[in-house]
């Protein structure tokens, strides 16, 4: 099962993904994994 957490908005998003990723709890092994839209450019982390 999918479980995807997004943040657009003018505050710092840091916390409020934190948050949401606790809630997803544990996914599997391919449950970790954030990307980062910063500058134009997109980061991706595992």
């Amino acid at each position: 099962m999918c479980g995807i957490v997004g943040y657009i908005g003018p505050r710092d998003a840091t916390p409020i993904i934190l948050g949401g990723l606790k809630r997803l709890e544990y996914r599997g092994y391919d449950s970790a994994g954030i990307a980062v839209l910063q500058n134009g450019d997109i980061a991706v982390r595992r």
